[in-house]
């Protein structure tokens, strides 16, 4: 399964392993851009949601894509046609090292368990990045990530494309302005029609089939362990139904759900989380040792502040055929401007009232009378992408850098933890990275890595 290695391809692994690029802790610095020239970037995933990073790049006047990279052939030749002047690579390795001295930024855009290495080995060469989310496979990579980017000092952004959006960020300045009184509670959802078709049951396949030609298989596996191809389940879309690849639609979806009001409540880490699935699911050993359920409530719970109530705050969320409560769901419907409870959508209850934001659109804010008063759009903004590139170029910083959405990514990957020991109470460590009463849950903070793409997580 293994590709041969050839003499360039060796060279090229050393010279990486040498820089301290891959398992190390070496960190170079950025290249100066010219007042009035343009960043140099590289795309490393090119279809898919990487095909709508590369047209949002591209779009920026003062970017230039300089370097393609995607492990299928037919994805990578396709991109090619629309950028006939970028170098083309299969190996992000190579590219890395052809093209470093001369790149500014990359966005990474690969399934879940090749984000850390990736993102590791840019960031220590003192790239800038736009990594999708949720950042990372695991809790420690997260945490490696994000203190990475912050020792050498590069532009990071979370691949939460609508927190540049009027609703997103209305949402965290009505929050922040604590309009809502004490808050109380949070409910965040994402019941997506049609998401059915994304979520495998398994199980995996009893045996292999034949790699197709255009697809290299080894490095599409990279860090996670042997198995052998099959076709429609893994590449390109499916990955995330596994557990060695993805994060389940919780770590897909939770980002985009969590951003505003992670953002607009100031959280910080949570000191526990426990996680409810489908009986189906928890009573298969076979489905629970190597796909992610159907379907999740989890439940978080966060120091309280100045903003809470109380002394804890909680915040949960429903996917699958898990549905907000009753009571919560009639704080929306009461609304007659309301027909049915958005099925992907972040409530936010407080003393004084509550806020309603649907995914991609502007917050509601309940009761309506009471709050007419207020704002309900504010000015559009340059895109997630271009405030990239923007602040690549010397302008304003990010608003999902890895300082701000790494704990936030953590969290939610803690909460894919939970989903593993469906039931049990996890009491979290943050700040020494452990749960604190169930050591089975600590092994599962992080992975070990297939050998030859072993990943050195010390900063």
């Amino acid at each position: 399964m293994n590709d041969p290695i050839s003499r360039k391809k060796f060279l090229t692994l050393s010279t990486l392993g040498s820089l301290g690029l891959l398992t190390g802790c070496a960190h170079a610095t950025a290249r100066q851009i010219p007042p009035d020239g343009k960043l140099r970037h590289a795309c490393i995933g090119v279809r898919g949601m990487g095909g709508v990073d590369l047209a949002s790049f591209k779009s920026h006047p003062r970017l230039e894509i300089v370097a393609i990279c995607d492990v299928d052939e037919n994805h990578l030749s396709e991109a090619a046609k629309e950028l006939p002047n970028a170098r083309t690579y299969t190996d992000w390795r190579e590219l890395l090292l052809r093209e470093g001295s001369q790149l500014d930024s990359c966005n990474i855009a690969v399934p879940d368990h090749m984000h850390a290495i990736i993102a590791l080995a840019f960031i220590r060469a003192g790239k800038n990045v736009y990594c999708q989310k949720p950042l990372a496979h695991d809790v420690a990579e997260c945490r490696a990530v994000a203190l990475a980017a912050k020792k050498a000092g590069v532009v990071t952004q979370l691949g939460t494309q609508h927190a540049a959006g009027q609703g997103d960020r209305l949402t965290v300045q009505l929050l922040r302005q604590g309009i809502l009184g004490k808050i109380q509670r949070v409910i965040l959802c994402s019941n997506r029609p049609g998401a059915e078709a994304y979520r495998l049951a398994g199980p995996r396949p009893a045996s292999g089939t034949p790699v197709p030609p255009e697809l290299n298989w080894n490095l599409w596996l990279g860090t996670a362990p042997e198995r052998e191809y099959a076709p429609k389940i893994y590449h390109p879309t499916l990955w995330r139904s596994w557990q060695d690849f993805g994060t389940g639609w919780s770590g897909d979806i939770g980002c985009h759900i969590f951003d505003a009001v992670w953002k607009g409540l100031r959280l910080t880490a949570p000191v526990s989380v426990v996680a409810e699935v489908q009986d189906s699911w928890k009573d298969s050993p076979e489905r629970r040792a190597d796909t992610w359920p159907q379907s999740n409530h989890i439940t978080w719970t966060f120091p309280g502040s100045e903003q809470t109530e109380r002394a804890e705050l909680t915040v949960e969320w429903f996917d699958g055929d898990k549905f907000p409560p009753p009571d919560v769901q009639h704080l929306a419907l009461a609304d007659p401007k309301i027909p049915e409870y958005p099925p992907e959508s972040a409530m936010v209850i407080g003393t004084e009232g509550a806020l309603l934001l649907p995914h991609q659109s502007l917050p509601v804010l309940l009761p309506r009378d009471k709050f007419k008063n207020l704002p309900r759009t504010m000015e559009k903004g340059p895109s997630h992408y271009h405030r990239f590139v923007n602040a690549c170029l010397g302008g304003d910083s990010t608003e999902s850098h890895f300082g701000q959405t790494g704990p936030m990514a953590e969290a939610i990957i803690l909460g894919t933890v939970a989903i593993r020991l469906p039931g049990q109470l996890l009491k979290w460590d943050a700040q020494n990275l452990r749960v604190v009463n169930h050591p089975q849950a600590n092994q599962l903070l992080r992975r070990s890595y297939r050998k030859g793409w072993e990943v050195n997580l010390k900063i």
